[in-house]
C-alpha cells in the first residue's frame, strides 16, 4: 500500500500522493531529478529546520508551499480529509495529477493512479510558493 499512487483532492488541487518518489515519477512521466513537495500533517518535524523568524508565518500559512533549500520543500496540510491520508502515510510526496508540464486531465489521473479517493472535487488554483532564506523570504509563485 505504501508504494501506491493515490489520486485525491489535496488542500489545493486534485493531485497524486505517494510515499515513493519513483512511483510519482512514473505516474507523471517526470524526470527523476525534479523535486517533490513533502506533505506534512504537523510542524513537529520542522521545528529545528525552519528559521526562527519564519516559524509564525509557516504555522499560520494556508495552502502555501515553502522551500527551505534546494533539496527540501514542504506544505503543512490543514484540510481535514487530506490530512487524514497524510497521517496514515506518516509523510508523503505530493504533486498535481497531470502529466509533467501539461494541464490537468481526469482520465490521465484516473489511469495512472493505483488508488482513487472519491469524491474528487474541482481542480482549483495551486499553492503559493515561498523560498525561506536565512534573512529574507522570496515569493516564487
Amino acid at each position: 500500500m505504501h508504494k501506491s499512487v493515490f489520486l485525491t483532492n489535496t488542500d489545493t488541487t486534485i493531485g497524486f500522493i505517494s510515499k515513493e518518489k519513483n512511483s510519482l515519477d512514473s505516474a507523471k512521466n517526470r524526470p527523476k531529478n525534479k523535486k517533490y513537495i513533502n506533505a506534512l500533517a504537523t510542524l513537529r518535524a520542522l521545528k529545528k529546520r525552519v528559521p526562527k523568524p519564519y516559524r509564525k508565518i509557516v504555522r499560520r500559512a494556508k495552502k502555501t508551499t515553502f522551500i527551505l533549500n534546494k533539496d527540501y520543500s514542504f506544505r503543512v496540510i490543514k484540510d481535514k480529509h487530506h490530512k487524514l491520508l497524510i497521517d496514515r502515510l506518516e509523510s508523503a510526496y505530493t504533486s498535481s495529477a497531470n502529466e509533467s508540464g501539461k494541464e490537468y486531465n481526469f482520465e490521465y489521473g484516473y489511469n495512472h493512479a493505483d488508488v482513487i479517493v472519491f469524491p474528487l472535487g474541482t481542480n482549483s488554483e495551486p499553492s503559493h510558493i515561498y523560498k525561506l532564506g536565512r534573512y529574507k523570504i522570496k515569493k516564487i509563485r
